[in-house]
């Protein structure tokens, strides 16, 4: 890949910028101020009471409300620290991303945020193509539109995304083991070149030469959505430099085998409550369509993803590392907290798991994909207005949140429209 790492690309910003203070007037100053004043009154005024109601509702405890003074998100001259809503989202495939992305899907639409979204309802940005700017709904390289929040699937180009994401913008994704990662692949993408005719994933990995059609699903995914060469060079060297690339460029990089730890590394850097990063797991398999792996295949899988396993072995590393400075004993608590108030909360919203046939609501029915059979909930009944909306949305597939979100910000685009018109013939 050829893009420069967002330390260089900050520090040139920061010239411009401090070039930029030293010219400008205090009377400017003054005025950005004012507008930017406005601009957060607009968005309180924005703000759905509706919306809102959702922590009062669940009883939090005063751990999962609290604020997060040790926070590495600090602000200058406080002790305690600003919650970070500039956030891109490298969703990976087959990762838990789908879990993350519910989590800010749920904070972006509670707190009025704009989402950066594919065009055409589309759930990823004409993914496997790289990502270009001008695949986001609405963007435009001569428009002011700002976008808070980017989580769809896309193959990453950083250049590219910086046209689109403010340049204080948090990044983080998510990487998993590839040997289960590679087992999950071939049940969910059963369908696609590499995988239709093979009789089983020990029949792909013994005849791989045979099988393999080039595409990123059968080998080397995780590389692939970050934006390198899946089929490159496997060298320490190269392993070397990606690790240190991605780690250029990611504020945080979580494990999905340590998921609740990687929420509460998610939370404290970018300030947020426990609440904030509750969650459901979705776009879960039933246990049938999973596969035991033998100690013979998970080798195999290795060797053919092995730009993958370096990678995760790199930032599995970094991230126990980050585990350590954050603190054990401190983890540990916090740990315990998420997942009583995971507990709590499905006792208020979840009836039980149940396989596609047995959803009540059919408008959360998942997508089904290969050999895979995705599992979904069914709601309590008797839920109260605001404990329905927040249940609701907690176990929302994504595709169908997505179009819910697509809907939201065109009809808010078309009343800011209709409202400037209005207000122009008054004047008139």
């Amino acid at each position: 890949m050829m893009w420069k790492s967002r330390s260089v690309c900050r520090s040139t910003v920061c010239l411009k910028l401090l070039c930029v203070a030293l010219i400008v007037t205090g009377v400017v100053f003054t005025t950005l101020q004012i507008l930017d004043v406005s601009k957060k009154k607009r968005r309180i005024e924005q703000w759905d009471p509706l919306m809102t109601q959702y922590v009062p509702i669940l009883y939090p405890t005063s751990a999962s409300r609290g604020e997060h003074p040790n926070s590495e998100n600090k602000d200058r001259g406080t002790d305690s620290c600003k919650a970070q809503t500039n956030i891109f989202f490298l969703k990976t495939h087959k990762t838990a991303g789908s879990t993350i992305m519910n989590i800010l899907f749920r904070y972006g639409e509670f707190h009025n945020l704009t989402f950066a979204l594919p065009l055409q309802t589309k759930s990823h940005f004409f993914y496997p193509k790289y990502f270009t700017a001008a695949l986001v709904d609405g963007f435009s390289a001569k428009s002011n539109k700002t976008y808070e929040i980017m989580c769809h699937h896309m193959r990453f180009l950083l250049t590219e995304v910086e046209k689109v994401m403010p340049s204080n913008t948090f990044y983080f994704t998510i990487l998993r083991n590839p040997v289960s990662l590679m087992e999950s692949s071939f049940s969910y993408y059963k369908s696609t070149a590499s995988f239709i005719t093979a009789k089983s994933l020990e029949d792909f990995l013994n005849k791989t030469s045979y099988y393999y059609k080039g595409n990123s699903y059968a080998r080397n995914i995780m590389t692939f959505d970050l934006g390198f060469d899946h089929n490159g060079k496997e060298s320490p060297k190269h392993f070397q430099r990606a690790g240190r690339m991605v780690e250029a460029i990611y504020d945080l990089v979580l494990i999905t085998e340590y998921f609740d730890e990687s929420l509460v590394l998610l939370k404290d850097a970018l300030c947020w409550t426990l609440d904030d990063v509750l969650s459901f797991a979705l776009n879960m398999r039933t246990n049938s369509t999973k596969l035991a792996i033998s100690q013979e295949t998970q080798g195999k899988i290795k060797s053919w993803n092995q730009l993958d396993w370096q990678l995760y072995i790199y930032f599995n590393n970094s991230f126990w590392n980050r585990v350590e400075k954050f603190g054990r004993e401190r983890m540990q608590r916090e740990v315990e907290e998420l997942q009583k108030r995971r507990t709590q909360v499905a006792k208020i919203c979840l009836k039980n798991t149940v396989e596609m046939n047995k959803i009540q609501d059919k408008s959360l029915i998942p997508y089904q994909s290969g050999k895979a059979k995705i599992l979904s909930y069914n709601l309590n009944s008797g839920l109260g207005k605001a404990e329905q909306l927040l249940c609701q949305r907690m176990v929302t597939p994504e595709i169908q949140y997505t179009n819910l979100l697509w809907a939201k910000q065109r009809k808010s685009k078309f009343s800011s429209r209709n409202s400037k018109i209005i207000q122009f013939r008054k004047q008139k």
